[in-house]
């Protein structure tokens, strides 16, 4: 009997003494945004090396089923580039705070054979997802091209399947710069394209767009960085031809103000050498969690994100928040408990 005992004496020492080794890990789960899902994802990666106890998961479904999700509670938060609406927010019973995480310029990619460069009027681009500009020999689009031989094909549109905040944030801006595209289309994280074929997700439009010729579409810069897709340089209001760069990307954020509920976006840049489709993106968390140490782990993960974690935007094609806007962002991630 007492070397029985004094078995399992030395076992609950065991587990005492290596408690950390067999406490259960915190988990947490979240979806939305495929706009972010890189750098979400690299947050992720470097946080649970020093974070071993803690495992995060983050789906990259799209901004709209993310908010849905974060409505019925299956997730623990959410990733939107469209700031959730008023009405969206009082359907959700813990309550919800939006905090910007990182932000990043919206390009128009395309498969063009022997095109490296590419300038799209205002009106050439708009022309082009109304379904109006069909050849990319079309004089709006020759005229801005004048020493570049573009190739007799049709023009094949890209456009999003899912609910997207990238859509929304792309669609808000056409909208802003063309009172016919927002009468007949407007702007929403799902719309009726009047032309064009539909990808799931931001890579689902990338490889849409990279096993097309003649294809156009809208993605985040990282994706078509990271992908070598070639994407054409924008008239922005003061008339100016911009290419996406992190330097055209920090003169749009330079000109943005938030508001105090943290929601806005860039859709018209007026600033002469603003790149003129650039979008905050934010995480959606509960105002309320009832596992402390899930609230304890995220809200770790998130300061993580919004301090250490901007030095990865760069490198993965996305723009770091400004130091104003990080600190308000932190002021909002102390509101949750």
């Amino acid at each position: 009997m007492k070397f029985i005992i004094k078995i399992i004496a030395l076992t609950l020492l065991a587990v005492a003494t290596n408690g950390k080794t067999l406490q259960a890990q915190t988990a947490i789960q979240g979806s939305g945004a495929s706009f972010p899902a890189p750098l979400y994802q690299r947050w992720v990666a470097e946080f649970v090396k020093i974070h071993p106890d803690v495992q995060i998961n983050y789906q990259p479904i799209g901004s709209g089923a993310g908010i849905k999700n974060l409505a019925a509670g299956l997730v623990d938060f959410a990733g939107s580039d469209a700031a959730m609406s008023d009405k969206e927010i009082a359907a959700v019973h813990k309550g919800v705070v939006m905090v910007p995480a990182t932000a990043g310029s919206i390009v128009l990619a395309y498969n063009l054979p022997d095109v490296s460069s590419l300038k799209l009027s205002r009106a050439a681009y708009v022309g082009i997802f109304l379904g109006k500009i069909t050849k990319w020999t079309d004089p709006v689009i020759a005229s801005t091209n004048p020493d570049r031989p573009l190739p007799n094909l049709p023009i094949m549109v890209v456009t999003r399947s899912d609910g997207s905040g990238t859509t929304f944030a792309f669609t808000q801006h056409l909208s802003a710069i063309d009172v016919e595209f927002s009468q007949n289309v407007g702007f929403n994280k799902a719309v009726a394209w009047p032309t064009g074929m539909a990808g799931k997700g931001n890579d689902g439009v990338t490889a849409l767009i990279k096993q097309t010729p003649g294809a156009i579409g809208y993605v985040e810069y990282g994706y078509a960085i990271n992908n070598h897709l070639p994407f054409a340089s924008l008239q922005n209001k003061s008339g100016t031809f911009v290419k996406a760069t992190p330097e055209s990307g920090r003169a749009t954020l330079s000109h943005t103000s938030l508001p105090a509920n943290l929601r806005a976006w860039p859709s018209d840049p007026s600033g002469k050498e603003d790149y003129p489709i650039t979008t905050f993106t934010w995480l959606l968390l509960y105002k309320k969690y009832e596992d402390p140490q899930k609230l304890k782990a995220l809200k770790e993960f998130v300061s993580y994100g919004l301090t250490t974690g901007q030095s990865f935007s760069d490198p993965l094609g996305y723009l770091p928040l400004p130091a104003e806007i990080v600190t308000r962002a932190q002021a909002a991630l102390e509101t949750i408990h």
